[in-house]
């Protein structure tokens, strides 16, 4: 569908520019409310597990949530997207990747920006309980979620995706989160994953080379030396060819939306660029001029985030 601009979000006047609007819901928003979820690791195809958060009210209809970069089940913008469709009648898998939940994973390789056989068993656990299913991702997740609808066009019972503040080209937005606008961001990243890499190099210090983190200065760099080999790719550039969610677009066969405001710090304008949209019948992409990443805050009686309710108004429309 055409791609256009929205007006319609207004950020809070205390949230006066993209880094405030980004920082403000990851540190201070508080999510009450939702049961405790029924925790279900599910078995992957090599050995390995996934670990799900489930909240289930026996309802017909689900939620899966794909969170982002080092992200995890319980952040405040999943759990606000959990409490959203949980309060309109749907039951919810958060789920993380490999690596991000309580427990380590068992094999070497974590998880990346189109790990799309993970989140397929996630779907397959679910696809015969429930008749209609719903993907929501952010970041990374936004990125996984649309390769996976994209790379076999999928049909079944994943019925419609919405995605917020995704990176669409993978190497300009890993270049981006070297610029000194994202610096505070970079480095929180990359200490987190250092500390994953020296975690499992602890565990498995044959199949873990933890020597090389000394190498790493940027994202790029740690995907160049573990991200690209750990999961079968040359390099960083190789990993992020061939994993860019621009390029799988045109396969989406159900009611798609991508939501990325103009002043993400996150995004450079290759994410942004409505030409990789304009000629799709099934994917809407939509630009807010702000919203910071992963942010679109609001202040409400019902609670719930411009992002929640634009999501669950799509999810109403197809």
């Amino acid at each position: 569908m055409p791609a256009k601009h929205i007006n319609d979000y207004r950020r809070p006047l205390f949230l006066f520019n993209q880094h405030l609007e980004t920082i403000y819901p990851a540190l201070f928003r508080k999510i009450k409310g939702l049961p405790t979820p029924a925790k279900e690791k599910l078995k992957t195809p090599d050995n390995d597990f996934i670990a799900c958060d489930i909240y289930r009210q026996n309802a017909r209809r689900l939620l899966i949530v794909q969170h982002g970069l080092e992200g995890d089940s319980t952040r405040p913008y999943v759990l606000g997207m959990v409490r959203a469709f949980y309060d309109n009648d749907y039951d919810v898998c958060a789920w993380n990747y490999r690596g991000c939940g309580e427990e380590m994973n068992l094999q070497p390789q974590f998880y990346h920006s189109g790990a799309t056989l993970d989140l397929e068993v996630v779907v397959d656990r679910f696809k015969d309980e429930y008749d209609d299913i719903t993907l929501v991702g952010f970041s990374l997740g936004g990125n996984l979620t649309l390769k996976y609808l994209g790379e076999k066009a999928r049909p079944g019972q994943v019925k419609r995706a919405i995605v917020f503040s995704t990176p669409l080209d993978l190497s300009s937005g890993s270049d981006n989160l070297s610029t000194p606008n994202c610096y505070i961001y970079e480095r929180r990243f990359l200490r987190l994953l250092r500390e994953k890499i020296l975690r499992k190099a602890e565990i498995m210090p044959d199949k873990i080379d933890a020597s090389l983190l000394e190498k790493v200065k940027t994202v790029r760099d740690f995907d160049e030396y573990y991200t690209g080999p750990l999961h079968g790719f040359e390099g960083a550039e190789d990993y992020y060819t061939k994993n860019s969610s621009k390029h799988f677009l045109s396969g989406i066969r159900i009611p798609t939306l991508i939501v990325n405001a103009l002043n993400d710090p996150f995004l450079p304008g290759k994410s942004l660029d409505h030409g990789l949209a304009s000629d799709l019948k099934m994917v809407f992409f939509e630009t807010p001029a702000v919203g910071g990443h992963v942010g679109f805050s609001a202040f409400n009686r019902m609670g719930l985030y411009w992002s929640e309710e634009r999501a669950l108004n799509f999810s109403l429309e197809y």
